[in-house]
């Protein structure tokens, strides 16, 4: 996590850098929390624990977003071959997804009027980079669960392990709980990329020309939009399988009783 915070430091060019202090010390404390939460025996914030690999997956699809989205801006100012590909790469994405209501249509929406053409561009191609990672992610998790038998694979599933800030025994029915939990995160990671324009230009009329005068910041901006809404829908998706297999035992304690009864 540490290494994930300070990568966009590592890739842009020292003049388009932030404060490496900051950096630093976000990168630490990041990494203390995460260390606390996996190495503890009561977890206080992180769920799915130890339902790996869910929060491997979201780590991975956050860690290539960075990366590819820092590689497009550090294109921009210092151009190698790898950020030349990445941003070709970015180019062909754009072109394929510039379709009406897709985010890259929507960012041209939001950005200044006045913004330079390399700069548009650079919108348009991080949006369509970051936007594909963050895509195939939630498929690339869909898959697991379905296929790799998540999370019975790790063992028996510890609702207060996994699952820390929800309560069972609070507020009816567990299994009614998590699939309406589940059913109102797939609706917001579906409906937050068209939000999120939406409420940008009904505050500012359009982002920030600053955004575009810091390198990372851009990064950051432009994967929490992308990444954001797809930790919502695999958050959604892993609480509706929990929600189904605890369905499942159900049946098969009430199944045992009655040929017990029987």
């Amino acid at each position: 996590m540490a290494l994930l915070i300070a990568l966009p430091s590592l890739i842009l060019p020292p003049t388009q850098g932030h404060s490496p202090e900051l950096v630093t010390l976000t990168a630490i404390l990041l990494g203390c929390f995460v260390f606390a939460e996996y190495f503890s025996t009561s977890p206080s914030f992180l769920e799915f624990r130890d339902a790996r690999p869910m929060n491997r997956c979201r780590f991975a699809a956050l860690a290539v977003c960075v990366f590819l989205v820092s590689l497009l801006t550090r294109h921009e100012a210092a151009p190698t071959g790898l950020t030349a590909l990445t941003s070709s790469l970015g180019h062909l994405l754009a072109q394929g997804l510039d379709i009406a209501f897709s985010p890259v249509r929507l960012v041209q929406l939001v950005l200044p009027p006045d913004l330079s053409d390399p700069a548009v561009e650079l919108a348009r191609r991080a949006t369509a980079m970051a936007y594909t990672a963050s895509l195939s992610s939630v498929l690339v998790f869909g898959l697991i669960i379905r296929t790799g038998r998540w999370p019975q694979r790790n063992g028996p599933f510890n609702v207060w392990i996994n699952l820390p800030l929800f309560d069972p025994t609070t507020g009816g029915d567990v299994v009614t709980r998590l699939q309406r939990d589940a059913r109102l995160h797939i609706a917001g990671g579906v409906l937050a990329p068209f939000l999120l324009p939406a409420m940008v230009k009904l505050g500012s009329g359009s982002m920030d020309p600053a955004l575009f005068a810091n390198a990372q910041l851009f990064v950051w901006a432009v994967t929490g939009w992308a990444m954001f809404p797809a930790m919502m829908i695999m958050r959604g998706m892993a609480r509706l399988r929990v929600a189904e297999l605890i369905a499942v035992q159900r049946r098969s304690f009430a199944l045992d009783d009655e040929l017990q009864t029987a």
